[in-house]
């Protein structure tokens, strides 16, 4: 079914949905949108260029391309390096959970550089004029994290200001959410804030949050994550929840006003039927709206992960998939 198609089905629905919705109960949750071809993915984020295009880039056998025309039918490319970087080595032989934006003329990849479940991590950054696979290259590392930190250098995110300063939120279980202020002359460390600042965390019980993504709507920053299990199939007990604050450093708060380094956070989505454990996520601005992408397990397919694509409503003050 085309996006024009699914919004008049949806448009007589969404009113009567929002009227009764209340942020993060089960009735939120809709199944993803339509998708077809290649659409097996972790961590997904895409960007559409000036052509109309859609670009796709997520974790798998490395850094793995797609391509869509119609935001339906999307196709696979090839990795987004031909050669993988010599400097990866010292942290893992494959990269992951890569952050596709356009600034400046160009395209700017960061990625993560870490084995599963380690903290000795990278995150490095590439560019390239086309985005296309192929076509990347690599400035080297931005942020690392060691056996020793309290935190992880991973699921990087970027993030621009409405005043021109630019924000790297990364992180990963340990003491959760981190961000660091970018100099935009270079995409790294802005060298006169060096400062590490937490905006999420679990300090009770499973620490088990990460992949953030901002965004700036009607006043606030919202923060985008997810939590719990990832990538076990069909028992992944992922989830996306989000936060918001007035300041893109924080505090940022949910819906019910528990602080994120609290363990707050309202759910956007989460398990439904088939659609089990959806996380890795990335918001995207669309010609109709903008987008949540992310990944799910799904169930009718022996936990295969797979592409999600939903709308997002903010009328209420939060974003609601439909």
């Amino acid at each position: 079914m085309s996006r024009t198609s699914r919004r008049a089905v949806l448009a007589p629905l969404l009113a009567a949905v929002l009227l009764a919705l209340v942020p993060g109960t089960a009735s939120a949750y809709p199944n993803p949108g339509t998708v077809t071809g290649d659409v097996v993915v972790h961590d997904p984020t895409m960007v559409k260029t000036s052509a109309g295009k859609y670009l796709l880039y997520a974790t798998g056998g490395g850094l793995a391309s797609k391509s869509s025309t119609d935001r339906t039918a999307f196709t696979a490319g090839s990795d987004a390096f031909a050669t993988k970087p010599g400097w990866w080595s010292s942290y893992a032989t494959e990269a992951w959970a890569p952050d596709i934006s356009y600034h400046g003329g160009k395209y700017l990849m960061y990625y993560a550089v870490s084995a599963f479940g380690s903290n000795t991590s990278a995150i490095g950054l590439a560019g390239s004029t086309t985005g296309l696979p192929g076509s990347w290259t690599d400035y080297g590392s931005v942020y690392t994290s060691t056996s020793a930190s309290d935190y992880n250098a991973i699921d990087p995110n970027l993030f621009v200001d409405d005043d021109g300063s630019w924000w790297l939120s990364f992180g990963s279980w340990w003491t959760g959410i981190k961000m660091i202020r970018i100099d935009p002359s270079t995409g790294k460390q802005l060298a006169s804030n060096t400062t590490r600042y937490s905006l999420a965390s679990r300090p009770t019980g499973t620490k088990a949050v990460e992949a953030p993504y901002i965004v700036k709507r009607n006043g606030y920053y919202y923060l985008f994550a997810s939590y719990d299990v990832c990538c076990a199939g069909t028992s992944s007990t992922y989830k996306v929840k989000v936060g918001r604050a007035t300041s893109v450093t924080g505090p940022y708060a949910d819906a019910s006003g528990t602080a994120m380094l609290s363990n707050g956070g309202t759910v956007v989505l989460a398990t439904h039927g088939n659609y089990i454990g959806p996380g890795g996520q990335s918001i995207m601005a669309d010609s109709d709206g903008d987008l949540i992408v992310y990944h799910y397990y799904d169930g009718a397919d022996s936990g295969t992960p797979k592409l999600g694509i939903n709308l997002l409503n903010w009328s209420t003050g939060w974003p609601v998939a439909y």
